[in-house]
């Protein structure tokens, strides 16, 4: 009879693999004393992750940065300020044609909802063929925004030297919208949510079909190098399956929740309710990496990028996979 030997290695990888497709990290070692330092949009993840109960008995410690957008959040990782951040694939794609030292370890996808484009309530706006001549904001450059933003001209048959594309930080975009001073604006979460709220304005479309739907989570090199930042973001990134899922279980209590962050009221946060709360983990395969490689030859198409680039090389395949729910 042939025995098979296993690894002490092997086998923790195998009890991991286990163990998440439960939805449970396997936490074997000691990690009192690594500091996962995670960069998040808004404030958003740990607000809901507090909220879940989620981060009441973390066995390692977390340091937060908060920034505006996606795009200070790569220039924070590509800097190596933080070891994770979440952000849409186009973001991501950017930073590494960009030269950032990442990886995309795991991603959630809602179905494609998320970012809009939104028109002043009074505009005269109300097809997207009305577009062509406008100003746009796309926000930042190279956001998810911007990537709807080129992904709607094409589908109203505009071509971008037709409108004026002003890109601006959410806040200063959120400035012009309310004076007026672009006629429609590409944005996402509590921007999207703050503008209907309290300007009134109008989704002129949702993005399904152009928006991907995805998030990823991008982590530096040295982080991924490190094996108990490794685990650390094995749990992390389990809690935040969670913390989705709380969202679907308990939907009083997460728009109460939403309501707060927000600082909006019930009728302006319960439409948000479907794209905040949809996303499922999805698996970082070749289905996955070829979505990367269409998001980068977008931007290529749209001399938004140049040269060439093997999105393959910059996934991160051995964090095992979350179960999806």
């Amino acid at each position: 009879m042939t025995k098979i030997k296993i690894t002490r290695r092997a086998f923790a990888g195998l009890a991991a693999a286990a163990s998440f497709s439960l939805g449970l990290p396997v936490l074997a070692q000691d990690l009192s004393g690594v500091t996962l330092k995670v960069g998040d949009q808004v404030g958003e993840q740990r607000a809901r992750l507090e909220a879940a109960g989620l981060l009441d008995d973390l066995p390692y410690k977390i340091e937060w940065s908060v920034y505006p957008a996606a795009v200070n959040l790569h220039e924070a990782l590509k800097a190596g300020a933080i070891d994770v951040g979440m952000s849409a694939d186009s973001p991501a794609v950017s930073a590494i044609a960009g030269g950032s030292k990442i990886r995309i370890a795991a991603a959630f996808n809602n179905g494609g909802l998320g970012t809009s484009i939104i028109v002043p309530k009074d505009s005269l706006i109300q097809t997207l063929a009305d577009l062509k001549g406008k100003t746009i904001s796309p926000t930042t450059r190279g956001s998810v925004a911007h990537y709807l933003t080129l992904g709607t001209l094409k589908q109203a048959g505009i071509d971008q030297k037709d409108v004026k594309l002003a890109f601006l930080t959410p806040a200063d975009a959120s400035a012009a919208f309310q004076s007026e001073s672009i006629d429609a604006w590409a944005i996402w979460g509590i921007y999207k949510a703050r503008s209907i709220g309290v300007l009134g304005a109008r989704e002129l479309f949702d993005g399904q079909g152009v928006n991907t739907g995805n998030i990823v989570y991008a982590v530096t090199e040295p982080a991924l190098a490190d094996p108990a930042k490794v685990k650390a973001l094995q749990d992390y990134l389990a809690r935040i399956d969670k913390s989705y899922q709380w969202a679907r279980d308990n939907k009083e209590a997460f728009l109460t929740f939403y309501e707060g962050f927000t600082k909006q009221d019930r009728a302006t946060v319960e439409p948000l309710y479907p794209e905040q709360t949809a996303y499922q983990p999805r698996a970082i395969d070749d289905e996955f990496v070829a979505g990367l490689q269409q998001v980068f030859d977008t931007w290529v198409q749209a001399g938004v990028l140049t040269g060439s680039l093997k999105l393959g090389d910059y996934v991160y395949r051995d964090l095992p996979r979350l179960a999806q729910n």
